[in-house]
């Protein structure tokens, strides 16, 4: 994993989740390129984003969905 310290200069377009809320608890993503997700806080555009590999990003996305970290 990498990061880069201002997520608003990198070259992609940013999304929500569809299952976001209007709410301010939101992380964006933007495609860098064909093997890399960037991944940034909505509430702070200019803030880091942290670059995952798309499979790495993939595998977490189902363990999560699984359940597998557990609940508050």
């Amino acid at each position: 994993m990498k990061h880069v310290d201002d997520a608003s200069t990198l070259p992609v377009t940013w999304w929500k989740s569809t299952f976001s809320d209007s709410g301010t608890q939101c992380v964006e993503c933007g495609i860098v390129d064909a093997e890399t997700v960037a991944v940034r806080d909505s509430k702070d555009p200019h803030g880091p984003a942290l670059l995952f590999g798309r499979s790495a990003l993939s595998a977490f996305a189902a363990a999560a969905a699984a359940g597998q970290f557990g609940s508050k």
